[in-house]
């Protein structure tokens, strides 16, 4: 996807409303002014010519999209202006079969004027069946991934947990730990497809749909059920952290830890020992990060465990303190660990990207950044775009570029970062690295990229404000 600065984008902006303003003092329709807009403007697609021709702006837009749907009797789709910024501005991004129809009866179009035909849609002449706005093939498949949840699954997944309780409030069956377990699964499996602050309000409800059944389980169902509750509570201190309450996460993942310990699940201590190290560190307690780390990796069983609290937690702590030489040796031992392992999805997983992701930041921090750039690469590549992952991996690369005297090119593929992930979306460790990212860049702020790069950094909304409110930050 090609990268078109703000600046730009606002010149776009301008050029499209001049052409519109003739086109309409000449009696043009609105599909003789989105081909003027297109030929004018190479960089805007079919979908964002037609919406400009109209004079709509994003929310006005949805607004047509929602009339279209409460015309058809049915409840306000869960469209929002960073779904409809995508399909613009991505080719690799479509809206479903629904959303392509609907968007074209708004704007009086077809879906092939568009742009929005795909294989599945080539062959569609009448409206698509309509599911009530869910977007969850609104999203591209890629790399065998399932699709996401949708926003309202969350909420859905408490209200099953809720209805479970209900049906045995003595907890006396195996219903409610089931029920429980499934849960936390699918939030640790989800972790990575909702914004921090609505992913931590989903787990926290959860977690206290538990805590009264926990005194009235037997002693076999209270063990489940303990075992849960510190999955949830490892899940809160890690979304937590995320939104850059540390002293929280510490709280949170401490109550994790004591969970896991009173039931005898080894995985969750040995987890909740890298997330406190990680935490640690990054409140520059690299000598408690390194000692949680070495406990961590002295729990964890089988390689994959092994591998993640070696390459996450271990590795990077020790770099942080420069002690390169006992870094390459927990590198080394990641890696053939890594090797004999099978990867998982979760956040209680780990995989290939997040393995090299680890590795690239350590080799920064090292002064090793010719080292570093093949692994951010290939971590960015294993990653679908747009999503956190990417935006770690893609942030790093241009630390690299920055280091190697790429201004330009690191300002620019940063910019793509914040242009593609909402700012409600865009984690504390992201921020971080955007941080990381401007001091590399501080001596050439000269360059019109870095400085559209800094305005656009600075334009973030605060993760939490004086309120104690967490930033929507969708665009």
């Amino acid at each position: 996807m090609a990268v078109v600065t703000r600046t730009r984008r606002a010149a776009i902006q301008r050029e499209a409303a001049r052409i519109r303003r003739d086109g309409q003092r000449n009696g043009y329709a609105t599909r003789r002014i989105a081909a003027a807009v297109r030929a004018a403007l190479p960089e805007v697609t079919a979908l964002e010519a037609w919406r400009l021709a109209l004079g709509w702006s994003r929310a006005e837009a949805i607004a047509q999209v929602a009339a279209c749907y409460h015309a058809e009797g049915l409840g306000l789709p869960g469209m929002n202006e960073s779904m409809l910024c995508r399909w613009e501005h991505d080719p690799r991004e479509r809206p479903s079969a629904e959303y392509a129809v609907m968007i074209a009866r708004a704007y009086g179009a077809s879906p092939e004027e568009l742009g929005l035909t795909r294989r599945h849609l080539l062959a569609l002449s009448a409206p698509a069946a309509l599911r009530y706005g869910r977007d969850d093939d609104a999203m591209p498949l890629t790399r065998g991934e399932p699709p996401m949840t949708t926003a309202a699954g969350l909420p859905a997944v408490k209200e099953s947990l809720r209805l479970a309780l209900l049906a045995d409030p003595g907890v006396a069956g195996p219903a409610v730990p089931e029920a429980a377990a499934a849960a936390a699964e699918h939030y640790a499996l989800n972790y990575s497809r909702h914004p921090p602050h609505v992913l931590f309000g989903g787990v926290r409800a959860a977690r206290e749909l538990l805590t009264a059944p926990l005194s009235r389980a037997s002693d076999r169902q209270a063990i489940e059920l303990h075992r849960t509750v510190g999955r949830l509570s490892a899940l809160m201190g890690n979304v937590a952290y995320h939104l850059a309450d540390h002293s929280g996460a510490q709280v949170h993942l401490t109550a994790a830890a004591g969970c896991g310990a009173r039931v005898g699940d080894v995985r969750l201590v040995a987890w909740t020992c890298g997330a406190r190290s990680m935490v640690a560190r990054s409140r520059g307690q690299t000598a408690v990060a390194v000692e949680l780390a070495e406990r961590g990796v002295a729990a964890a069983q089988g390689p994959l465990a092994r591998a993640q609290l070696l390459g996450w937690a271990l590795l990077p702590s020790l770099a942080a303190q420069g002690r390169a030489r006992e870094a390459e040796d927990a590198r080394r031992r990641a890696d053939e660990a890594f090797a004999a392992a099978e990867e998982q999805p979760g956040r209680f997983g780990y995989d290939g990207a997040e393995h090299r992701l680890h590795a690239a930041e350590a080799c920064i921090a090292l002064g090793r950044v010719d080292q570093a750039r093949p692994l951010a690469m290939a971590s960015a590549d294993a990653c679908t775009p747009g999503t956190p992952g990417w935006a770690a991996a893609t942030l790093l690369l241009a630390r690299v570029e920055a280091a190697a005297g790429e201004p330009a090119d690191a300002a620019a593929r940063a910019t793509a970062v914040l242009e593609s992930v909402p700012a409600g979306r865009l984690r504390s460790t992201a921020r971080a690295r955007l941080a990381a990212l401007d001091r590399c860049l501080h001596d050439v702020a000269e360059h019109r990229a870095v400085r559209e790069l800094r305005d656009a950094v600075r334009a973030l909304p605060a993760f939490i404000d004086s309120r104690g409110r967490a930033s929507a930050g969708e665009r």
